[in-house]
């Protein structure tokens, strides 16, 4: 996550809270998923942006595991195509290791 969304998400969540923002991730890829999460559950593990040291706790999901609260035609349009090309249950365990790692 590069530094200028580490300090979009920070502002965000301290404007409305921890408890209003939950973010929402759409890359393609398990690892960097995974970092993300990371990076705004407890902070950044790089130590090189304005999450070093800041740990926000939010609710992180990746858009693929919430197929479901999605309209159906508009993930059908918007997100399928990326379903058929991406390894989808690698980025939702790799969301689902990190979200227990940091909860731990």
């Amino acid at each position: 996550m590069d530094m200028a969304n580490q300090a979009r998400i920070k502002e965000t969540a301290e404007k409305f809270g921890k408890d209003s923002v939950v973010v929402i991730l759409g890359g393609g890829e398990a690892e960097s998923a995974g970092l993300t999460a990371e990076t705004v559950m407890t902070g950044d593990p790089t130590f090189a942006g304005p999450l070093t040291n800041v740990a926000l706790q939010l609710p992180v999901y990746h858009l693929f595991e919430l197929k479901d609260l999605i309209d159906p035609a508009v993930y059908e349009e918007q997100v399928s195509m990326m379903e058929m090309v991406l390894d989808v249950d690698e980025i939702i365990a790799e969301m689902d290791n990190i979200r227990k790692e940091c909860s731990e």
